[in-house]
């Protein structure tokens, strides 16, 4: 059995985040090739977004750290640490209203 410190995770994370040009940082806790569930931690600098992107297929964002904003079309969602929702599977962004850490889980697999 492996576990992760997902504080650990994610003060690491928003440390590349503040850092970086792109103000992202982001690391795979679970998944790759060979599995059919993907979790990754993304943190984002306060102001930072992901841009506009497709959706990944059936996912869900859990807000782990700050406060963000989940865009899809004309909807709009904010969440704070501890809130959950399921992705749209339209085209969104995910803009950081404060530094934030979510961690987003994808069913690689249809």
């Amino acid at each position: 059995m492996k576990s992760s410190s997902l504080t650990q995770l994610v003060d690491e994370q928003l440390h590349k985040a503040r850092g970086a040009s792109s103000g992202r940082g982001a690391v795979t806790v679970h998944g790759r090739q060979e599995h059919d569930l993907r979790q990754t931690v993304i943190a984002l600098a306060d102001g930072r977004s992901l841009g506009e992107h497709e959706s990944p297929g059936e996912a869900t964002l859990q807000v782990l750290r700050g406060k963000v904003r989940l865009t899809s079309g004309d909807e709009s969602w904010e969440g704070v640490e501890g809130d959950h929702l399921i992705i749209p599977q339209d085209r969104h962004d995910l803009t950081a209203l404060s530094d934030a850490a979510v961690l987003l889980t994808v069913a690689t697999r249809a």
